[in-house]
Order: C-alpha cells, then sequence, then structure tokens
C-alpha cells in the first residue's frame, strides 16, 4: 500500500515545490523523470539523451565511466565494462550460474556462497549494489543540475517480482549513491499511473512489461483512484538481453563455431542487438561476426524468440487464475519495457488477452513517468491527490514449528503494508528461551521453503510446556521488507529482526517455488500429517518418561511398569518408522494404557493437597 500521509513539518509552503523524481533502474537503460508544471517528464542529459544505458565502466587511475561513454568500452575491454548488473542483483553465485547462454558473460563472478555475487573488476571485487550505485548517482546528479537544487527524495522501481533481497539491495544502491528513498515502487503499477488509468471507475488491467533483462506481469483492480494489485508474476532472468542471446546462439550453431573469447562474445551480443532492433521494421537483416554473415529474415526471428515469448504468456497465465479472472475480465493491457517494442511480442499478447494493448506511451519511459508522479505526491507537493497504491507480498511468510513445520502467518498475495501476529506456546517444562526461524515459500515443510533469518528470545518464566505465550508478529512495509517482533506476554520479554536475508532467491525461485507447492500439495499434507503426528507422539514419551522416572516405582507394580514401558517402546518405534495413521493408532494405545497411572498421580497429588486440612478450609 503507498498512501499519502501527511507528516509534521511534511506539507510545503504556499508556492514553494520540494524536488522529488522518479528514478527506473533499468537492465538496460535507466531514466529519471520529475513532474514540471502539472505533467510527468523524463529529464535529458546535456547532449539531450533521456536514457542512460545502465553500463558502468572501471578504466586506469580510478576512472569510473556511466552510460554512452561506458557502452563505448564494451568491445575494448568487456571485463571491467558492466552491462545488465540489475540481473545479479540481490543474488547469490549459485542463483546466476546456471543462468547465461552459449554466449557466456565475459565477466569475472565471485563465488560467495550465500552472500551476494560480486564481479572482479580493475577497481576491484565490486558487488551488483555498488555497480547499481554508480548509475543512481548520475541520474541523481542529471536531476539536481535540471531542477537546479538538491533532492527531497526519490522513489525508484523495481521489478513486482523483486524479493526481500533484491530490494533491500536497491535501497543500498540508493544509499550508497546518497539518494534518499520515499518508496520503492512496482514497475507496473508506475506503468498503470503514467497512463492515468487511475482516473477509471472501476477497471482490471494487465501490466505486461518486458524489459532488457527482467520481465513482469501484474493484474491490477482499478477503482476510482485505488491501485490494488490482484496478483503479480514474471521472471527476474527474461528479457531482450535473452532474445540476443537467442539470435548469438543460432548464429554460432549456423557457423558451426566451436568457442569464441570474450571479445568476439560482446561483438556477436551487440550484432545480435542490432539486428534485432533493425528487425522491428525490416523484413530481413544481415548479422555478422567479422568475416561471417548470415541473412535473418523476420520469420526465422520470431521462430527463435517464440519460446521466450511462451514463458512470459505462461506467467501471464498464472497471474490471472491468481487473481481468479479470465482473459475476457481485463479492460486495459498496458505494454512497458523496450523490449515490448518488438512487433512478435505486441502480436502475440494481443491475440493471447484478444485485445490490441496501450501503446501510447513510450514504452521506456512510462515507469519513470509514474514514478514521478508518485514522488511528486509523497513530498507533499499534490496534497489534493487522493491515490491510494495497493501491493502484495509474492511468497507466504511464517515460522518453523516443532517437527520442522511451516506455520504460515502471512499468506502470498496480501496486501501490503501488513501486519500480523499469531501466539506460540513452549515445547518442553521450563523452557526459557525460544528461537524463532523466519521462512519464506509455499511447502508444508522448513526444508523445502526459504530461510530468512533467525534470533533468539529469552526471558521466558520457567512454566509447564503449553504454558507459555509467545505473540510473534510480521510486519511488511509498503516497500516489501519485513520485520518480525516476539514477546512474551506475561513478562514483556521482546526481541526483534529487521530481515535482511542472505542475497540470493531470484524471481525464478519464486515461481518455481509456488509450482512447486501446487505440484505437490498431496505430498506436503501427508508430510506435515505425518510431522504432527511425530510431535505429538514425542511430548506424550517426553511426559511419561519423566512420570515414570518420579513416580513409576512407586505407584506402579512390575508387571503394569513392563506393559507400560513397552507400549511406549513400540511409539518410539512407530514415531521413527511408520506412517501417521500407524504412529496415531500408537499414541491412541499408549494414551489408553497410561490412563490407570494418570489416575494414580492425580488422586496422589489430590491426597497430598488435602492433608491436614478441614472441610471448612477447603
Amino acid at each position: 500500500m503507498l498512501m499519502q500521509i501527511s507528516e509534521p513539518g511534511q506539507t510545503p509552503e504556499p508556492h514553494q515545490r520540494k524536488l522529488a523524481v522518479g528514478i527506473d533502474l533499468g537492465t538496460t537503460n535507466s531514466l529519471v523523470a520529475t513532474v514540471r508544471n502539472g505533467s510527468a517528464q523524463t529529464l535529458a542529459d546535456i547532449d539531450g539523451n533521456h536514457l542512460l544505458p545502465s553500463v558502468v565502466y572501471y578504466g586506469e587511475n580510478a576512472r569510473i565511466d556511466v552510460g554512452e561513454q561506458a557502452l563505448t568500452q564494451a568491445s575494448g575491454d568487456p571485463r571491467n565494462t558492466l552491462l545488465s548488473v540489475k540481473r545479479l542483483m540481490g543474488r547469490s553465485y549459485t542463483d546466476v550460474a546456471g543462468e547465461e547462454s552459449v554466449i557466456k558473460s565475459p565477466y569475472e563472478l565471485l563465488d560467495l556462497g550465500q552472500d551476494m555475487v560480486k564481479v572482479r573488476t580493475r577497481a576491484g571485487d565490486l558487488s551488483p549494489v555498488q555497480v547499481s550505485s554508480e548509475i543512481l548517482k548520475s541520474l541523481g546528479q542529471r536531476a539536481e543540475e535540471s531542477l537546479g537544487g538538491e533532492l527531497t527524495g526519490v522513489v525508484i522501481t523495481v521489478p513486482a517480482y523483486f524479493d526481500d533481497a533484491q530490494r533491500q539491495a536497491t535501497k543500498d544502491a540508493a544509499k550508497i549513491a546518497g539518494l534518499n528513498v520515499l518508496r520503492l515502487l512496482n514497475e507496473p503499477t508506475a506503468a498503470a499511473v503514467a497512463y492515468g488509468l487511475d482516473q477509471q471507475d472501476e477497471v482490471a488491467i494487465a501490466v505486461f512489461d518486458l524489459g532488457g533483462g527482467t520481465f513482469d506481469v501484474s493484474v491490477l483492480q482499478l477503482t476510482k483512484g485505488v491501485f490494488e494489485v490482484l496478483s503479480t508474476g514474471g521472471d527476474s532472468a527474461l528479457g531482450g538481453d535473452d532474445f540476443d542471446h537467442a539470435l548469438a546462439q543460432w548464429f554460432v550453431a549456423e557457423n558451426k563455431i566451436v568457442s569464441l573469447d570474450m571479445f568476439q562474445q560482446r561483438n556477436l551480443l551487440t550484432a545480435a542487438r542490432q539486428a534485432k532492433e533493425a528487425l522491428s521494421s525490416e523484413a530481413e537483416v544481415q548479422i555478422g561476426l567479422g568475416d561471417v554473415s548470415l541473412t535473418l529474415s523476420r520469420h526465422q526471428f520470431n521462430d527463435l524468440v517464440d519460446p521466450l515469448i511462451d514463458k512470459a504468456i505462461r506467467a501471464c497465465k498464472r497471474a490471472l487464475r491468481d487473481a481468479k479472472l479470465r482473459n475476457d475480465d481485463i479492460h486495459n493491457v498496458v505494454m512497458v519495457g523496450g523490449s515490448t517494442r518488438v512487433p512478435r511480442v505486441r502480436e502475440r499478447v494481443a491475440e493471447w488477452f484478444g485485445r490490441e494493448p496501450l501503446v501510447d506511451l513510450d514504452p521506456d519511459k512510462v515507469v519513470a513517468l509514474g514514478a514521478a508522479l508518485q514522488a511528486d505526491q509523497l513530498v507533499g507537493n499534490r496534497s489534493g491527490d487522493e491515490m491510494l497504491l495497493l501491493d502484495v507480498i509474492p511468497l507466504s511468510l511464517g515460522l518453523e514449528t516443532m517437527g520442522g513445520l511451516t506455520e504460515k502467518v502471512i499468506h502470498r498475495n496480501t496486501t501490503i503494508p501488513v501486519a500480523m501476529a499469531q501466539e506460540f506456546t513452549t515445547f518442553k517444562d521450563g523452557q526459557t528461551g525460544m528461537t524463532i526461524h523466519v521462512v519464506q515459500g509455499e511447502r508444508e515443510l522448513v526444508e523445502d521453503c526459504r530461510s530468512l533469518a533467525r534470533f533468539e528470545l529469552q526471558g521466558i518464566p520457567p512454566m509447564v510446556a503449553g504454558a507459555a505465550r509467545i505473540k510473534v508478529t510480521f510486519q511488511v512495509d509498503a516497500d516489501g521488507l519485513l520485520r518480525v517482533r516476539a514477546r512474551e506476554e506475561s513478562t514483556g520479554s521482546e526481541s526483534r529482526i529487521e530481515v535482511k536475508p542472505a542475497y540470493g532467491l531470484s524471481d525464478t525461485d519464486i515461481a518455481d517455488m509456488l509450482q512447486q507447492s501446487w505440484a505437490s500439495a498431496l505430498d506436503d499434507k501427508e508430510a506435515r500429517a505425518l510431522r504432527e503426528q511425530q510431535v505429538e507422539a514425542e511430548a506424550l514419551l517426553q511426559a511419561l518418561s519423566a512420570a515414570m522416572l518420579k513416580d513409576g516405582e512407586a505407584m506402579l507394580s512390575e508387571s503394569e511398569q513392563a506393559e507400560l514401558l513397552a507400549k511406549m517402546e513400540a511409539l518410539h518405534h512407530e514415531r521413527e518408522q511408520g506412517t501417521a495413521a500407524s504412529i496415531a493408532r500408537h499414541i491412541e494405545i499408549v494414551g489408553k494404557g497410561s490412563e490407570v497411572f494418570a489416575e494414580r498421580r492425580m488422586d496422589a497429588s489430590i491426597n497430598q493437597a488435602l492433608a491436614g486440612r478441614r472441610v471448612d478450609e477447603i
């Protein structure tokens, strides 16, 4: 939820406007926009260029170039010219290692385990956050020079399917660049704002956002100024870059090329991109590398990229299913991202949705324009406007409970910001501490979900198992970032954590996790039932063992002890090797077998409590 909230000192004085901009930090190109005279417009550099290539070059003597100047170094010094780093944001080496095609990236990526991957350059080992900060810094400087003053704040757009780690990485990059982030705004939502669709009474729209390196689709319900994201999907490893790789792979295969050095790789990818762009208006083009050249027709190009477009269409199907809508429920389809200029993309999207998409605004600029409108509102320049943006979380958030089970606290596609609480208790007598394990995912077992964070709650009063009341609160803010707080209710002991997980979950991972949860629903149900019975069996065995140790010899004959111990041993065996049903049967057998022992302990406890007391005292 993105809401205009007036805070003390926030509303500007009459005729005084605060300087705020929207930034579209893109995979291929980035832009900065602001609101002037009531309308949003992108800001150009001194040469009149609005698009800033998302490229950073690290040269000799600490030289750093950003944009067009950096792009000119791509062929001559590919190892130190970093492109498409957005695809690495918030991700580990394992996440990205299998994504590159035959045409490998010339970068040397460093495997840092679950930490975010880094790139080795002459300037040192750099994270995508550091590289992105240079792009953001350049855009910030352009804005301040154009507007003639210091920026109050910025709204930065991110793919709707960016997870917590990727969003946090984006905020970190802005912080390094010296920018005050007012909000992270989902790119599809920004596009809807730019089109002014909030002025319509009540419509459902789909935003199809295919950029250079990421794909998003979001289904939004717009009702008189209220934007509600009903569902979101996408792939952070699908975009124009992949179209280029498909063309390059085709060229390599057609010419039976065995290997390419890094310079040839970069030159071939550049030639592929130029051919792709030319085919938007030409029937056929030449694509070449050195002395080798081939003719590529638009028909051949369509065949090469159709499998990639199929992936985007499948994501659209999932998003509509999650929103509980059909194709004909969608009133408008908004096209966003430079890769939607490809005629085949527009053709396939129009065919699948059954209507021509909106392409009135420049697909490269539309996201930045929407972000500028939101930034202008958040700094208080448009206090009379009423616009509410409701976003959702892509995957459920929850905790690990006994037996390695996942207890969901906030379910996927819940509108944010949101705060939800749930009460838990202790498992053992006298337990004075508890480890809170925060997880994300749709599966029933913790081992099948992603671990986000762990922290300790201490100071729980020693009580019998199940008596303590621990309230755990999950709070997700408007940027999709998570905070978790645990509080023991009787003493007020509290512990909290701002979840900053190891960078590593990609949008593809999110989609895979959802698919696995659907495909494994029956298995997960059975696995959860088994774990629940195992936990119940363990609790019963622990309680009986403690009771036997204390009162067994005094209250049970040798034969009664032997019989109960035999039943307990059978339950222990079933807990280790049996099914949920067999464990449940043995729990019932042990429960019935221990009834006499429980009655004798209860009688002894009552007799002890009443000993030496008169009737009138009771």
